[in-house]
């Protein structure tokens, strides 16, 4: 016999979350998996909306290269443009970078089975310094 798949009360779940406890620990209280639990949080509107750094990230990567410096301060100085800035020292580190290529003239490049590599910039403009500006003026408006 198939038993019931276990069910996750929004109630309690909303009760739960405010109370502050984990993703693992209403996995464990509610008998689901934690994918089970972000999906239920998700349904009942409970979920942090998640910030979209496509525009920053503009292609597919490559699984290998998802955590590379270059991508990380990409996400690191969008979240920055959409007012959810990282921890100081990640967006020091993204602002440094990206202002290092900006003054160097250069660009970035994707290329899925190469990665990242630094370009000259083009001249109708650098999607580093878009990028760059952006998360400037998210600071500034927060």
């Amino acid at each position: 016999m198939v038993g019931r798949r276990p069910s996750v009360d929004r109630a309690e779940l909303a009760r739960l979350v405010a109370g502050g406890m984990s993703v693992q620990e209403l996995a464990a209280h509610f008998g689901v998996s934690e994918s089970g639990v972000l999906q239920a949080k998700r349904a009942a509107g409970l979920a942090k909306p998640m910030l979209d750094h496509s525009a920053a990230v503009p292609w597919k990567l490559a699984r290998v290269h998802a955590q590379s410096g270059p991508a990380t301060n990409l996400r690191n100085l969008s979240a920055a443009a959409q007012g959810k800035p990282p921890a100081a020292e990640r967006l020091n580190t993204a602002l440094r970078w990206a202002q290092r290529l900006v003054d160097a003239g250069l660009d970035v490049r994707y290329e899925a089975d190469e990665g990242f590599s630094e370009v000259p910039a083009s001249p109708a403009g650098s999607h580093v310094a878009t990028v760059l500006e952006a998360a400037r003026k998210g600071l500034a408006a927060h």
